[in-house]
């Protein structure tokens, strides 16, 4: 492992091979239903935490699985040059944001983001279900060991809370929390 008294962390990554996909999005319907509540009860690839992106100018498949929530819109509009096609900076971007609506629950609008499919309580050594499910291999599960660094980071109730702060104000959010509570 690493130098001794130090804590290090397992890194988890989905590393996506763009020229195997072939578009079939069986990644988004298992995502989609393994992350139902009940589990498996239903497919709605827009609740999926991964998405395959279609460039039809370049008639490409790019699957993207959800990142950190961002309450900004970037400013960039960088377009990369790859292996003769042209690609826009949001093709590569894994953030729910305001200029897009991937990575959105469809009913609340609150973000969602991959977990790994940590909150599937996998078996061990288990791959994320959208990497069981490719067919081509465009999906491939890495692991590795980082030194930790110290920061505070929000928990998925506080991410989804700030977001519906963000949209709605504090002082509707919290009205609504209240009259949730009144009620049950």
């Amino acid at each position: 492992m690493g130098e001794p008294g130090k804590k290090y962390k397992t890194i988890k990554n989905i590393k996506v091979d763009v020229d195997k996909c072939i578009g079939c999005r069986a990644c988004e319907v298992f995502c989609s239903a393994a992350h139902s509540i009940p589990k498996g009860s239903s497919i709605n690839p827009a609740r999926s935490r991964i998405q395959v992106v279609y460039d039809q100018s370049n008639d490409l498949y790019l699957p993207v699985y959800a990142g950190e929530y961002t309450p900004a819109m970037c400013l960039g509009r960088t377009k990369y040059l790859i292996g003769g096609r042209e690609y826009g900076s949001c093709d590569f971007c894994r953030a729910s944001c305001p200029s897009r609506d991937l990575f959105k629950e469809p009913d609340s609008g609150l973000p969602v983001k991959c977990d790994m499919c940590e909150s599937l309580n996998l078996a061990p050594g288990e791959e994320p279900m959208c990497v069981q499910v490719c067919s081509v291999n465009a999906l491939v599960y890495e692991e590795w060991e980082e030194e930790e660094v110290e920061e505070v980071v929000l928990g998925e109730m506080e991410r989804g809370l700030r977001a519906l702060v963000d949209r709605h104000g504090l002082e509707k959010v919290a009205d609504n929390i209240s009259r949730l509570l009144q009620k049950g």
